[in-house]
């Protein structure tokens, strides 16, 4: 075997480990008692060994709801990436086959906003929410996000590398505008679209702040906000806190693993023509 080849291997390993161990490490924790999980030195082998920090997380107490956190977090990612993959990708295709008055400068204008740091439209999203009397409701998670930049942007790049001929073809035997996008051009971009809904779905999961400005009911909560929470009821208990973050954890995990063939699919694409 080659250096060059060891090199990538020992590269390869110390990344998984880099990636993997953090995790692992999480989940001993959560599988410790609190005496267990302070000792010093540290042990990745929990002794004893108990779930005692997974009870708390079962509580449906009205200011400790977690089961209820956590379908509202799954609630809100899906709406929410659900959302942002029509609207994108129907703004994507009219900025990339149709032709209309101004249309360089709405995607100007679009891709200007990226630039734009995402804190400052925290108050003007606030007001819109609740002159919407959305606040304290999973619309106010859903909706404000849904018009996205990056999704269009990037939807757009990946219709762009399509080959017209198909939507030609499809055009002469008589599909209309809608019908090629969604019989031709949405079949095609599958594996970009996926990886869309991977990206909105984890950024609306692990979305702190913006949950943190708009609700207020305990039952309203999604994980991340809740688990705050939890964390300050249980400040030093740390097999409760690391328990809530592996069932944080468990759906993202879960929809990687389901949608990775997509996900390489589509960076195996992004760099090739037509």
């Amino acid at each position: 075997m080659s250096l060059g080849r060891i090199g990538f291997w020992v590269a390869i390993a110390a990344l998984t480990v880099a990636f993997v161990g953090p995790l692992l490490w999480m989940l001993s924790t959560s599988l410790k008692t609190n005496p267990d999980a302070t000792r010093q030195p540290p042990s990745w082998i929990p002794h004893p060994f108990t779930t005692s920090g997974y009870q708390p997380l079962t509580n449906l107490t009205s200011q400790t709801p977690v089961v209820r956190w956590f379908l509202n977090s799954i609630l809100a990612a899906t709406g929410n990436a659900a959302l942002i993959v029509v609207t994108a990708s129907l703004a994507a295709y009219a900025l990339a086959r149709l032709d209309f008055p101004g249309k360089k400068f709405f995607f100007g204008l679009i891709v200007g906003t990226l630039f734009i740091p995402a804190f400052l439209f925290l108050v003007p999203n606030y007001l819109i929410v609740s002159k919407l009397g959305w606040l304290d409701s999973l619309w106010a998670l859903i909706l404000p996000s849904a018009g996205g930049a990056f999704g269009v942007f990037f939807l757009r790049q990946v219709f762009l590398s399509l080959p017209r001929e198909l939507e030609e073809a499809a055009l002469l035997d008589g599909a209309n505008q809608f019908q090629i996008f969604w019989r031709v051009v949405v079949p095609l971009a599958r594996p970009a679209l996926a990886t869309l809904i991977v990206l909105s779905f984890l950024t609306n999961w692990n979305d702190f702040l913006w949950p943190v400005y708009v609700l207020f009911s305990p039952s309203r909560f999604t994980l991340p906000a809740g688990l705050s929470i939890l964390q300050g009821a249980y400040t030093t208990n740390y097999p409760v806190i690391m328990a809530g973050a592996v069932v944080a954890s468990v759906p993202v995990i879960v929809l990687f693993i389901a949608a990775q063939r997509h996900v390489v699919e589509s960076v195996a694409r992004s760099g090739l023509k037509g």
